[in-house]
């Protein structure tokens, strides 16, 4: 979140911000409560500083036999104050905690303004636009080849879900290890987190409060299904102190991630397009503030490396303001080419949050013991997402017979170079 003497000095922007983000955030409401709270802690000092006093001198009035009831019943109503200044504090306090969570994260001065996705830059591409031709979609070419099953994912489960069968669950397993082991070759270390956090941990990360009803939450456990390892890698740190010399930090994560997607009504949802359980390999990143731009555009050029070796067309979005996630600093967002559906497909978004994360999960670090701790900057990228790859890589190497042709690069993990 944003630190409150930030919004004080920087109220005017942080105004035009929420604007930019498409946010309604009451940073009016926020600043009267700000005013009210330090009215309030002012107030308490000067009565606990009195009562102090006064009780030293009902102490010297007691030992010289002096009477001091009317100082005791002055201390009495100042007592009284004070149990009063505490509890509006608290309430102000509470009120503050719920708006200041709500506020987005600042975008970053090179973040282009814009409402919709229709305001995102093309950065590059790379790769030819492949036509339709002879191809057929993945739901269709799949259950010819009877690879994935989305029926009988509804029927067990709902719609969103689908079965991985023979050569496509060991495609899918193909993909997961050749993602991890990609990633960990290039600096990342391997961490395999907890599927469920807790509501703290989603707080940390800014799904909560704002994307409640987006998630699975566990109402007997106090426990949310992941929507991404983002949430239990990056809160891996919370709350502690690390130093200079462990910076930077980059996991690597596999998770299966679950979103309700409450807000898809009326968007595509067939097969793998949009669904409700994903595979995904996250890449996180805890670094120094002065680096952390540089190590966003690192994190996309290990993202492209990926989908190079895949073989697969992409093209690298810089997100506008509007179109940005609530607590991103700056996202480049990267797509594949579906070549039947003749469209872009998302299966990564790289963001820099800078210190958005660490101050609501106390991630902190001292550059030496001598220093004053400070925010570390928090970075996370798909790395990749399973299921618009698996879209791609169906479509893409499909061959005019009808069957599937296996990059190379994935042909050790799967074992066979054809479906």
């Amino acid at each position: 979140m944003l630190d409150i003497k930030f919004i004080r000095e920087n109220a005017e922007a942080v105004r035009r911000n929420c604007i930019n983000k498409n946010d309604n955030s009451d940073i009016d409401g926020l600043l009267e409560l700000d005013r009210q709270r330090r009215s309030l802690i002012q107030e308490g000092e000067d009565k606990k500083a009195r009562r102090n006093a006064v009780s030293q001198e009902i102490s010297g009035l007691k030992k010289e036999g002096k009477d001091a009831t009317a100082l005791i019943e002055e201390m009495r109503s100042v007592g009284d104050r004070i149990k009063a200044i505490d509890d509006i504090l608290r309430d102000v306090e509470e009120k503050m905690d719920d708006i200041l969570l709500r506020i987005p994260n600042m975008a970053h001065e090179s973040v282009p303004v814009g409402s919709s996705a229709a305001d995102n830059v093309e950065v590059r591409r790379h790769g030819g636009l492949l036509d339709r031709e002879y191809r057929k979609d993945h739901i269709e070419i799949s259950r010819s080849l009877g690879i994935l099953d989305f029926e009988r994912g509804a029927k067990v489960t709902g719609s969103g879900f689908g079965f991985y069968i023979g050569k496509g669950a060991r495609l899918e397993r193909a993909l997961i290890n050749f993602f991890l082991d990609t990633n960990t070759s290039r600096g990342y270390t391997e961490i395999v987190p907890p599927f469920v956090a807790n509501p703290a941990s989603l707080k940390g990360t800014a799904q909560l409060p704002k994307s409640h009803d987006d998630m699975y939450y566990i109402d007997k456990d106090e426990l949310y299904l992941i929507p991404t390892a983002e949430v239990p890698i990056t809160n891996f740190h919370r709350d502690e102190m690390l130093s200079g010399d462990e910076l930077p930090i980059r996991y690597a994560g596999y998770s299966a991630c679950f979103r309700r997607e409450a807000g898809s009504h009326g968007k595509d949802t067939r097969g793998f397009l949009r669904v409700h359980q994903f595979n995904k390999v996250e890449l996180v990143k805890f670094v120094r503030p002065e680096s952390s731009y540089d190590e966003l555009e690192a994190l996309v050029g290990d993202v492209e490396h990926l989908l190079t070796a895949l073989g697969l067309t992409y093209r690298v979005l810089l997100l506008c303001s509007g179109d940005m996630t609530f607590g991103g600093a700056k996202t480049y967002d990267l797509e594949v080419w579906s070549p039947h559906e003749q469209k872009w497909l998302e299966v990564s978004s790289c963001t820099n949050f800078e210190s958005f994360q660490a101050r609501r999960s106390s991630i902190r670090y001292k550059e030496t013991p001598q220093h004053k701790p400070e925010f570390v900057h928090t970075l996370n990228g798909s790395g990749l997402a399973t299921s618009r790859i698996m879209v791609a890589l169906l479509e893409h190497y499909q061959t005019a017979d009808g069957h599937i042709t296996i990059p190379e690069v994935l042909q050790p993990y799967c074992g066979f170079d054809r479906i």
